[in-house]
């Protein structure tokens, strides 16, 4: 983890905004806040963050829809959700957007900065540890550099999660991936909602490669998933 990160900060309680931006500079981060959604894009597209925290019932522009907007303009950047709002839909709709975490209010300052420092420490990591770039799935040509998928002359971008989902798929050709190993090894620790979530990638995944009868993703009841390739010969 790189000394002094930088966090974007959105959120529309002020009082809470000022004592966590405080906490968080005193434990050697560096804390940009805005009170909207729409401050918090027009500050992430100006400046250069490590990690995005933010809030959803906001004015302007909600989490969700930044959390979009953010994702458009560099999906690079993670970012997670810490909010009021403990619906079950609500944390899955956030997991589906690519968050890191979804994190409910009142929550204890330790254990929040004890999760920032494991993703920035796991983004760091992500960034220097050599990964493959390129895969061949039966008639499919996956560029995990590229966040893309090819089949002949069609190509499709795939989302930050959905690009780590398929990656450690194709480490485990023709074997099974263990869906808590998978769903801990993405999102850093094993949750009943992060695994709902792992389940939506798999079957945006399954329906792409739809197309080349010998690729299949099937499903290893309680136990996770294999992604099954087959040859022109079998």
């Amino acid at each position: 983890m790189k000394p002094n990160p930088s966090i974007l900060l959105v959120e529309d309680d002020l009082s809470m905004g000022f004592l966590l931006s405080e906490y968080l500079e005193s434990e050697g981060l560096h804390v940009k806040l805005c009170r909207d959604g729409a401050s918090g894009l027009d500050s992430f597209r100006r400046g250069s963050y490590d990690l995005c925290i933010l809030d959803v019932m906001m004015p302007k522009m909600d989490g969700f829809t930044l959390a979009r907007q953010l994702r458009a303009v560099n999906p690079e950047v993670p970012f997670f959700f810490l909010t009021a709002r403990s619906l079950k839909n609500d944390k899955l709709k956030g997991f589906d957007l690519g968050a890191e975490d979804y994190i409910t209010k009142p929550f204890d300052e330790e254990e929040l900065l004890c999760r920032i420092r494991v993703m920035l420490r796991r983004q760091a990591e992500a960034q220097q540890a050599p990964t493959p770039k390129n895969y061949t799935i039966g008639a499919y040509e996956f560029d995990y550099s590229r966040q893309e998928l090819s089949r002949h002359d069609e190509t499709w971008r795939l989302t930050e999660k959905e690009n780590e989902v398929l990656r450690l798929l194709c480490l485990h050709q023709n074997q099974i991936l263990r869906r808590d190993d998978a769903v801990e090894q993405i999102y850093g620790k094993r949750d009943y909602f992060l695994g709902r979530s792992f389940d939506v990638f798999i079957s945006r995944l399954r329906k792409l490669l739809q197309n080349d009868p010998n690729v299949t993703i099937e499903n290893v009841y309680k136990v996770g998933f294999i992604l099954s390739v087959k040859s022109n010969d079998e």
